[in-house]
């Protein structure tokens, strides 16, 4: 593993138990961008918590590589999800950009530690 992808995974770790964590608490903001996304409240915890799910296992991969890439991928099957609601919504560039952003990193981190990825 590279220094690259510990600095990146670490990031990642920190954004999604940030967010995933406000999102359960229901923090305004999140709230708020889930009225406007037209998506009921109980998936904002759910999303939430599919994200601490996800953060989980990229800190397991500190010590197991292997499960980083499968981390990465749970993330970026949520991060498409987002990109399509933000889409279907005609949300703002910056506000669709976010996830765009997020699954590319997510995808560079999966390259990555990509030889995990046994079935």
């Amino acid at each position: 593993m590279t220094v690259f992808s510990i600095v990146l995974q670490s990031l990642l770790i920190a954004y999604y138990v940030f967010s995933g964590s406000a999102k359960i608490a229901g923090v305004k903001y999140w709230v708020d961008i889930f009225n406007n996304l037209r998506i009921p409240q109980w998936f904002r915890v759910i999303t939430g918590t599919v994200q601490l799910v996800g953060a989980v296992v990229l800190v397991r991969g500190y010590w197991d590589a292997d499960v980083i890439a499968w981390g990465a991928i749970w993330l970026g099957i949520t991060m498409i999800g987002a990109l399509l609601v933000h889409l279907r919504v005609k949300d703002a560039f910056g506000k669709t950009m976010q996830p765009v952003v997020f699954l590319l990193l997510l995808i560079v981190l999966t390259i990555l530690n990509a030889g995990g990825l046994t079935v």
